[in-house]
């Protein structure tokens, strides 16, 4: 079972989450990462699994329902937990509680008491109205939904005028959020087709090596990424990359999370979801038009989560400052700003 406590927040905040699922209301939970989103679901779903009532929580991600099913199962031990994603093992029966991807809910119609959509704004679930429409048609007719994400969408908003609503601006360990730098990195693709990392870059990973602190670099595309692997493999051979159709990337985050391994190369498939403890965290490429300043602010959102290490450095090496860029750090520091007032 869980043994931690809430934070003053995190409590108030579980409180008016369960009250809203009791009154068979829709709700959005906004909360800062590393607010400790996923433990204010747990009351919830405990008197909702009480009732003999099933759950289904939902993500778009297949990376977050493998860091979340883990975690239910230690809080929920007599509960079969259940999770659906693509190539996950198969089974006829279906648990009552369910954590699964977006695109697992095709195969349901009317099943669930409650619905949770755990990073609701995250691609591909926000543009594919197809997927949408999924989780309404897999729970049932009067059931509620629960919406939570750090970086919620303006229709995410729009729940602040019909549902409950409940807001988190600071983390669960008492310090504020890691607020990105950015840092010039002029040229940094042909560098890199040119079998040389950018010498800021390769300073950054070595300073890493040396202090043994595990690492994300996030790249703006496959090709680029798949270039620079064997390149940073020569200052540490164990430095590994993934993207979203690396049949490895559980077993390699995994890996990471255990030390195994120095860092990672990544796209943006890893830009939510996953904890690492003490990890640090650059983006290259920070002005390319995927890194949407959502991503930015949930890529940030990596560094810093453990209470024993809750600084960190985050990185936006960039070709060109953006206005997406601008704006992820601006948020970030209005939301220190609401956490942390009389600082």
């Amino acid at each position: 079972m869980w043994k931690s406590r809430f934070t003053p927040l995190q409590e108030k905040v579980s409180i008016e989450l369960t009250e809203s699922i009791k009154q068979g209301r829709s709700h959005l939970v906004s909360a800062v990462c590393g607010a400790g989103k996923t433990e204010i679901l747990f009351t919830a779903i405990h008197d909702a699994l009480n009732e003999k009532k099933r759950v289904c929580v939902a993500t778009p991600r297949t990376d977050v329902v493998l860091e979340l099913a883990p975690r239910f199962a230690e809080v929920f031990p007599q509960t079969t937990v259940q999770a659906l994603y693509g190539g996950a093992p198969q089974s006829c029966m279906y648990a009552p509680l369910i954590i699964a991807t977006t695109h697992q809910l095709y195969r349901f119609e009317q099943a669930f008491d409650i619905m949770i959509v755990d990073e609701a704004d995250a691609f591909p679930y926000t543009y594919d109205a197809s997927l949408q429409q999924a989780v309404q048609k897999a729970k049932k007719e009067q059931a509620p939904i629960a919406f939570v994400t750090a970086t919620p969408t303006s229709e995410l908003l729009e729940l602040k005028k019909t549902g409950g609503y409940s807001f988190i601006p600071s983390r669960y360990h008492g310090h504020p959020l890691p607020v990105p730098r950015f840092s010039s990195l002029w040229g940094y693709d042909k560098s890199i087709k040119k079998k040389r990392i950018p010498k800021k870059l390769k300073e950054w990973t070595e300073k890493r090596i040396a202090e043994n602190e595990p690492f994300l670099i996030f790249f703006p595309t496959i090709e680029l990424m798949q270039q620079a692997i064997p390149l940073f493999r020569q200052l540490d051979s164990k430095i590994e990359a993934v993207h979203a159709e690396d049949s490895d990337r559980k077993e390699k985050v995994l890996h990471l999370r255990n030390r195994e391994i120095k860092g990672l190369l990544t796209t943006t498939i890893l830009e939510r979801g996953i904890t690492i403890k003490n990890v640090q965290v650059a983006v290259v490429g920070a002005e390319s038009k995927i890194f949407t300043a959502s991503a930015l602010i949930q890529i940030s959102g990596r560094v810093g989560r453990n209470k024993d290490f809750p600084a960190g450095d985050i990185v936006f090496f960039h070709h060109g400052m953006t206005v997406e860029m601008d704006m992820a750090q601006e948020e970030i520091k209005r939301l220190n700003k609401e956490g942390f007032p009389s600082a």
